[in-house]
Parts: structure tokens; sequence; C-alpha cells
């Protein structure tokens, strides 16, 4: 027997380096399962930083219902980067705007110009409740308790629909990324996991940062990371609400808006269409 999704076209792209697949499972039944997703991951030009699966909506209004996939297989609420190239996608059906649902919230996306977005994210979460932490905390600075070997001991807690933990450095490019970004994911602090962020502020307006994503790890780029980095920033005085965050994949530009929303311009990329195959999910492991 083929497999459901057997012939059926994803595409590659990117936001801003973020590596994105969209997956267009509109007028179907079929919803990926983490093996599936996991699969997709393991083919050599298919491997992805999140994998944006596009459902019929749900509800009236709305263009769509998303659900996100990480690496690993497990869902993320957000994905600022991959709800540009599913706006992109769905904008070659003659949209400008799209209301996108997630798991966290409604999304709202406006095309700027050919291949730039800006995306509403919605309104930043900041009790530690929220986040989640496993137990209160200041969220402009928290300790990180048990401290972990090469971290900063205070970081800034936020949600933007997934948990984010933002340390502020001196040299973002100095932090071993790889070596202490799954142990702050994984921290107890953090039920649900966390996105690590480092971030070195380089002026009032312009902030360069370094992500570790929760389930699939050192990303060129993460669209809900710079619009959390922005706001622990602007919280803790280090920043206006309005910066250009740079990332090793590309520019972001990020502003929180004084009725508390986060909106988030930058740039996609289509790279290529193919098509999935059945043999691609053969011994696929629940």
């Amino acid at each position: 027997m083929p497999h459901p999704l057997d012939n059926h076209p994803i595409l590659r792209m990117n936001g801003a380096g973020n590596e994105i697949l969209v997956l267009d499972l509109r007028r179907t039944d079929h919803v990926l399962a983490p093996q599936e997703a996991r699969a997709i991951a393991a083919a050599p030009r298919l491997r992805f930083d999140q994998l944006m699966a596009v459902h019929d909506p749900v509800a009236p209004g709305d263009d769509a219902f998303i659900r996100i996939y990480n690496v690993d297989g497990s869902l993320s609420g957000a994905c600022g980067n991959g709800a540009r190239c599913v706006a992109w996608a769905l904008a070659r059906e003659g949209k400008e705007r799209l209301s996108l649902a997630t798991d966290a919230g409604r999304i709202e996306a406006r095309r700027e110009a050919e291949t730039v977005f800006t995306i509403d994210m919605g309104r930043p979460r900041l009790d530690w409740r929220a986040i989640p932490l496993a137990h209160e905390a200041d969220t402009r600075s928290a300790p990180l308790d048990p401290p972990v070997s090469g971290a900063p001991a205070q970081f800034s807690a936020v949600s933007m629909g997934n948990p984010h933990a933002v340390f502020f450095v001196d040299d973002a490019m100095a932090i071993p990324l790889e070596t202490i970004g799954r142990r702050i994911e994984n921290h107890p602090l953090f039920p649900e996991r966390a996105n690590v962020s480092f971030a070195q502020i380089l002026a009032r307006d312009d902030i360069l940062l370094r992500v570790w994503e929760r389930g699939t790890g050192a990303t060129k780029a993460c669209g809900s990371a710079a619009c959390a980095t922005l706001v622990a920033a602007a919280r803790a005085g280090l920043t206006e609400r309005r910066a250009r965050v740079r990332l090793p994949g590309g520019d972001l530009h990020i502003e929180w808006r004084p009725d508390d929303h986060v909106m988030m311009t930058g740039p996609v990329e289509f790279e290529f269409e193919t098509r999935l195959t059945s043999s691609l999910f053969e011994g696929a492991a629940a």
C-alpha cells in the first residue's frame, strides 16, 4: 500500500536562513505523525529546522491552520520565520493578507514586498506560569539555578507561543552554543524545555543574536527568539521597543508596539519543490 503522502508536493524554503519545509495538507485529512516528521527530516535534501504542515482552517475568517514540527517530531507553538514562508506559499493564490491559526493562537501576515512579509506575533507572555517556569521567578531577570557552566547566571524569560530563555552577553559569538544550548534547553527550570538565546546589544536599536532551538538545535535564525529577545531587552532598558536583530542567516526587524503586539518583518526565499515518496516513510519508528 502506498503511503498517504506518496507523491505529495512539499516546498523547501528559508526565512532569514531558518530552514523551513511547507507541506500543504489542505483538502486532505492527514495529520503528520511525529515519526513521519522525523522520517522527512532524515532525508538529506529535506533536513529542516521547522516543518509547517498547512491544514484547512478550523475557524471562520482564517486562511489555514498550521501544525509546526521540530526535527525531533515534537510540536512547536510558534515559528515566525516559518509563518512568513507559509504566507508566501498561500499568497500565490492571490491574498496579500492572511490569518493563520496555530496551537498558540492566531498569526496575522501581510506582504510588504515580493519576498518580504510582516507577521503579527501577538502579545508576549511574561508571567512565569505562562512561559512556563518550574517555579515563581521575576521573568525580567531570573537566576539559572542550578547554574550551567559557561552560561550567564541570570536570564530573561518570555513566551511568544513557545518558551524562551534570553541571556545578555558581551560577545555572542564567543558562547559555546553547541555545548551549553542543549543543557539549558533541558534545564529543570523549563518543564516544556526552552529555546535558548544569547544576545549582544550593539546599540539601542541593534542586537546580535545566536539561538539554540528547542527540539532542533543551533539554527541560522529563529523568528520567535528574535521577538522574545527584543521584548526582554526593552523590559531591561537595554534597547528601545524597535530594533534590528542580526542572526547568522540574516536580519529581522522587530517592533513591540504600544498595543503590546510584537511585529516581525523579514525575508523569505523559495529554494525548490519536490515530492514525497512512500519509501521515505518505510521503517519510520513511532
